[in-house]
């Protein structure tokens, strides 16, 4: 790697995590091909020192799902000396977006959503988009149902600043705890915590005992666009995309002395931005029914049946 320059020394970091999230299924990833375009320099001394990305010579270069290549395009019209993106997400930098598009990550666009509880689809019709902040206020049990439809279809989670979240209560919520990482109280260490989180699991819950500035919440939102994670606070975030807050809520069960509490039914209103800019509000019971229970996974994923999910807590360090 001597003479390297710095960006290629970032390409070849980049491409030895993706092989890694891959091999150790750190993250899910659909396999898929996928074309894209990458630019050509032009020809002529005039144009020697002019960067490629300014250009407009480009060549379609059809991306593959090659693990062991960590990603890198194979055909007639790949590009010699730069790194093309295959399913992989070699590299999480667009390549080329089309014209009025914004730019966003590789790794969130080449994965699909992930799955929400069927009673939230009217409010988050197109899931749980990777790459974006979704805020879900007022209950910690919503956004323990949706952190567990999100494990059903497969996905990673970590619940960070959020000391009174119980293990019992997730697990009966769905969360399927093999794949759930706590850390209660991060404390100074707040954003260096969630950063590296959002480097390799698919969606982080943050609650109230995180110590954030404003300045923090903004770069967490763009490392998980920039990595395809998707970032759950349960406490108000500026610039979220989409906020769920609780507007009413009441619990059904209890008698005149007797009974016990059963159920909750809540009157969540969702705001935001983009396609969640017109308020909508929707009425949901909890708990949800158990992912898995007939209740799709997400695109190209069948659900995991209750009985498969462990229900046991492991030690780990």
């Amino acid at each position: 790697m001597v003479g390297a320059s710095t960006a290629e020394r970032v390409e070849r970091a980049r491409a030895a995590l993706a092989a890694a999230e891959q091999r150790t299924g750190a993250r899910t990833v659909r396999a898929q091909h996928a074309a894209w375009s990458v630019p050509l320099p032009r020809a002529g001394a005039a144009d020697a020192g002019r960067d490629h990305d300014a250009t407009d010579d480009r060549v379609p270069v059809h991306a593959v799902d090659d693990p062991a290549g960590a990603g890198r395009g194979t055909g007639a019209g790949r590009v010699p000396g730069r790194s093309v993106v295959g399913a992989g997400g070699a590299d999480d930098r667009p390549v080329a977006a089309p014209e009025g598009q914004r730019r966003t990550s590789l790794l969130t666009t080449e994965r699909p959503p992930l799955p929400v509880p069927p009673a939230l689809a009217t409010v988050l019709p197109d899931g749980l988009r990777r790459g974006a902040t979704t805020a879900v206020l007022g209950s910690t049990s919503l956004a323990l149902g949706v952190v567990a439809h999100a494990c059903a279809g497969g996905a990673w989670a970590a619940a960070v600043g959020q000391p009174d979240l119980g293990l019992l209560a997730a697990s009966q919520a769905g969360v399927d705890l093999a794949r759930l990482a706590v850390v209660p109280a991060p404390g100074a260490d707040s954003a260096t915590v969630l950063g590296a989180l959002l480097d390799g699991v698919d969606v982080v819950l943050v609650g109230p005992a995180a110590v954030l500035t404003d300045a923090d919440r903004r770069r967490l939102s763009a490392r998980a666009r920039e990595r395809g994670s998707v970032l759950l606070p349960t406490v108000a975030w500026p610039g979220a995309a989409v906020v769920l807050a609780v507007e009413h809520a009441r619990w059904t069960g209890v008698g005149a002395g007797d009974g016990r509490l059963r159920t909750r039914e809540l009157r969540v209103r969702r705001t935001g931005r983009g396609s969640a800019a017109v308020p909508h509000a929707v009425d949901v019971v909890l708990p949800f029914p158990p992912p898995g229970d007939g209740v799709p996974a997400g695109p190209g994923r069948a659900p995991r049946p209750v009985q498969d999910r462990p229900v046991g807590l492991r030690l780990v360090g």
